[in-house]
């Protein structure tokens, strides 16, 4: 046998070595070449039915969540959204679902059903708030109106987030504790509308700000006729819509707070007669504008509301 030369054993030797280091060089050079390091864990997936829901999940769960949200079109109207066949898809890889609940958005526990997918997280906001119907039984879903709610909401999420991925439950729950603080500025900031406006008169065309509105001391003159059935997409009655518009043209509101997301020829009408009649008019909608984040949403609402008021 040919002996091994000096330089054969280096090569030899090096050899040996990259073997019994098994594949360290190799996750060295792909973490070199842009792919993530193997001890890296798979993000966390997770189905929110509205992007206003799906930004407060990336909001937690930051970087170690991939987050879908259903509904995130503006012009979409999220009560007669008709989920797909890849939104199924999607709920049945979940690990993580978030929905508003109470009626808003059923189309997902019906999909999540048919995904047969028991095992996932389902964070309901409408429970987590712990809202009831009024004395008259009706109830406002619009939940994410609701500042302290969204505070409940985003521990329950950090909770749902844990569950899934417990080493890291320090991270989401510290990033929860942030998403509050920014909540608390904002209920400080509507806690100032209603120091300096409490009692004042408004309409709105849907009951979606509510929350919003009554935590400011803001009393809405709204018939409930005329909102309810723009909100269920049903008719207005004559008598309703004229006691609507003689709120604007009487003066007796001042403002009016507009879905803009749910529009139709009564709607525009009142919008027309705010207008006409030197009404601010105060925009809202149920998912996120485009570049906005849940916080800067709500700042920019409480801000247009404020500005309105004093006008």
């Amino acid at each position: 046998m040919r002996p091994i030369s000096a330089r054969g054993s280096i090569v030899f030797i090096g050899f040996a070595t990259a073997l019994a280091l098994g594949c360290g060089a190799c996750a060295r050079a792909d973490s070199a070449a842009g792919a993530p390091p193997a001890s890296l864990a798979p993000a966390i997936p997770v189905v929110a039915s509205t992007d206003v829901y799906g930004d407060v999940v990336r909001q937690i769960g930051a970087d170690k969540v991939d987050v879908v949200s259903i509904i995130s079109d503006p012009a979409q109207d999220p009560h007669s959204y008709e989920a797909g066949t890849r939104n199924q898809l999607e709920l049945a890889k979940a690990k993580v679902v978030v929905e508003n609940g109470g009626g808003y958005d059923d189309f997902v526990r019906r999909m999540l059903r048919g995904a047969d997918n028991s095992s996932a997280q389902v964070v309901n906001a409408v429970e987590v708030s712990g809202k009831t119907p009024d004395a008259a039984g009706e109830f406002n879903e619009h939940v994410w109106y609701d500042l302290p709610t969204m505070g409940k909401l985003a521990d329950r999420i950090a909770d749902a987030l844990t569950k899934v991925a417990p080493e890291d439950g320090a991270v989401f729950r510290q990033n929860s504790e942030t998403f509050k603080d920014k909540l608390a500025t904002l209920e400080k900031r509507t806690a100032q509308i209603d120091a300096r406006h409490a009692g004042t008169a408004v309409a709105v065309t849907e009951p979606v700000p509510l929350y919003l509105t009554e935590a400011g001391g803001l009393v809405n003159k709204t018939p409930a006729d005329f909102s309810e059935a723009i909100e269920e997409g049903e008719e207005v009655s004559p008598q309703s819509l004229r006691d609507t518009l003689a709120l604007l043209t009487g003066k007796q509101v001042d403002a009016l707070v507009h879905n803009e997301q749910t529009t139709g020829p009564q709607t525009e009408k009142v919008k027309q007669a705010a207008e006409d009649n030197g009404i601010p008019v105060v925009p809202v909608t149920e998912t996120l504008p485009e570049g906005e984040d849940y916080i800067s949403w709500m700042s920019s609402t409480i801000d247009a509301l404020d500005n309105a008021l004093d006008r």
